[in-house]
């Protein structure tokens, strides 16, 4: 299962298995593009990059965070937006499934509140993952909570 927040700035990804013992972390990151460079550059190097992960990992499944926006903000849904794009087509290009997951579900699912801070976040992923630190950078517990969110979306259970 990867999770995948997706972002024009940076983009998080946490790639999850099952294991005999639980849920293992194989692979974080942040994929990162400039923000003085041209979108379609970006967006490119958002869809390379995550076109790679998806060959390394092969997932069957990617869950990424479901668009939304604040009324006062609406051009960080719409760059937000872009960058799922990218996300997705990478994902239907190799044949993986996509599963949109709203941000308070997520939060839900995570720490039981769905309007959870992104510290309460990063210490659920944490402790459910058994994590020495807390996943840092945020992007990095929000791309393991979507993966932790999806497998128990379609499992039913996360352990």
């Amino acid at each position: 299962m990867v999770g995948i927040d997706p972002g024009l700035v940076a983009t998080g990804y946490g790639c999850l298995e099952r294991t005999p013992s639980g849920v293992a972390v194989m692979d974080v990151g942040v994929i990162s593009t400039p923000p003085g460079e041209l979108i379609e550059i970006r967006l490119s190097a958002i869809h390379q990059a995550v076109g790679a992960l998806l060959e390394k990992h092969a997932p069957s499944l990617l869950a990424v965070e479901d668009l939304y926006t604040e009324y006062r903000f609406p051009r960080t849904a719409i760059l937000m937006g872009h960058a799922r794009g990218v996300i997705c087509l990478a994902a239907a290009q190799r044949g993986i499934t996509v599963l949109a997951v709203a941000p308070a579900e997520v939060k839900r699912m995570i720490t039981a509140n769905g309007a959870a801070s992104k510290l309460q976040v990063q210490r659920g992923v944490q402790a459910m993952l058994g994590l020495g630190e807390l996943p840092r950078p945020s992007h990095v517990a929000d791309a393991l909570s979507l993966a932790l969110t999806g497998m128990s979306r379609v499992s039913g259970r996360v352990q």
